[in-house]
């Protein structure tokens, strides 16, 4: 979305936890203009929700989805120039939002059963595999790593 993230922040703050028709809601009297964006977004994952119920097979009670998770994350900066007086140049930054929404159902007694929709985008990605050096397996363990010791050197420069 052509919008700063801290903008899109903004409105993504006020729909996180709710009930899907109560996030609809305020994003329907909501007066920043990423929340039209915002509720497009919702309702798209509304229907894939729906789309997994009726069509996949998988068991998911429409009625009882909540937003789990919303970011809004940096994307490219987009630089461009604007003329100044006297043969300068001004530069400016045009931010994008990389908009992420979770949908999950909620049981009787108020935890989360399973996520539904965009799970696969908020999930954290796998570590690199490689060869494990012994700084970062002391690293892991919580040690200080072995290394050599720092010189100390008496004096002012």
């Amino acid at each position: 979305m052509r919008v700063s993230p801290q903008k899109a922040r903004l409105v993504l703050d006020l729909i996180k936890g709710r009930r899907v028709e109560d996030a609809l809601n305020t994003l329907v009297f909501t007066k920043k203009r990423v929340a039209a964006t915002i509720e497009k977004l919702l309702r798209s994952a509304l229907e894939n929700a729906n789309y997994l119920s009726s069509e996949k097979g998988i068991d998911v009670d429409v009625d009882k989805l909540y937003v789990k998770h919303a970011v809004a994350n940096d994307g490219p900066r987009m630089k461009r120039i604007r003329p100044a007086p006297m043969g300068r140049a001004f530069r400016y930054v045009r931010r994008i939002a990389h908009i992420e929404l979770v949908l999950a159902e909620r049981g009787t007694s108020g935890e989360s059963v399973a996520t539904v929709v965009g799970a696969e985008g908020a999930s954290a990605k796998a570590p690199a595999k490689g060869k494990v050096t012994g700084k970062a397996r002391a690293r892991a363990q919580g040690k200080k790593p072995a290394g050599k010791p720092k010189k100390k050197f008496a004096g002012a420069k």
